[in-house]
């Protein structure tokens, strides 16, 4: 069982450490929206490269981005198939009885019969994490945004 140990020395201390070195919180949200979203998107093997992108162009902090993207992958997993039946629903298609170990197991075929065989499904799907995507972004950033702006404010107590 993973404690709040865990968190706060894999994902808290990190953060704070960001703070330490000038990285604006604004920055440092951005980065964790941003690798939030991107680390959920329902096209597996994507994310890496797309948060190193999306760091690139916006001059995101990079290991911020990627630490974020990495904690997140149970959850990509997680929203998989509800991001899958959100694309067909949005798309008035028949909802298909995928799960994940079928779409693990197409993936181990080899990329092109996992691309052949959910084609369809996985655009709608995209689809699904754009529409979402781009109403919890934002949010995210905000509220990331004012809890590490008052973290910043927050007098430093040095270790003695």
């Amino acid at each position: 069982m993973i404690g709040a140990g865990f968190f706060k020395s894999r994902l808290v201390d990190p953060i704070l450490d960001l703070l330490r070195q000038g990285i604006t919180p604004d920055k440092i949200a951005m980065s964790i929206a941003f690798g939030i979203t991107l680390g959920v998107i329902p096209i597996l093997g994507s994310t890496t490269l797309l948060c190193f992108a999306a760091a690139a162009i916006l001059r995101l902090n990079r290991p911020a981005i990627q630490l974020i993207n990495y904690l997140v992958y149970p959850l990509q997993l997680a929203l998989l198939i509800p991001f899958m039946k959100m694309g067909q629903w949005l798309f008035g298609e028949k909802s298909t009885t995928l799960t994940l170990a079928q779409i693990m197991s197409l993936t181990r075929q080899g990329v092109w019969t996992a691309i052949g065989a959910l084609w369809t499904v996985t655009m709608h799907a995209l689809v699904a994490w754009l529409v979402l995507g781009s109403l919890t972004s934002p949010i995210l950033y905000w509220m990331l945004a004012n809890v590490l702006k008052r973290l910043d404010s927050s007098p430093q107590v040095e270790p003695a």
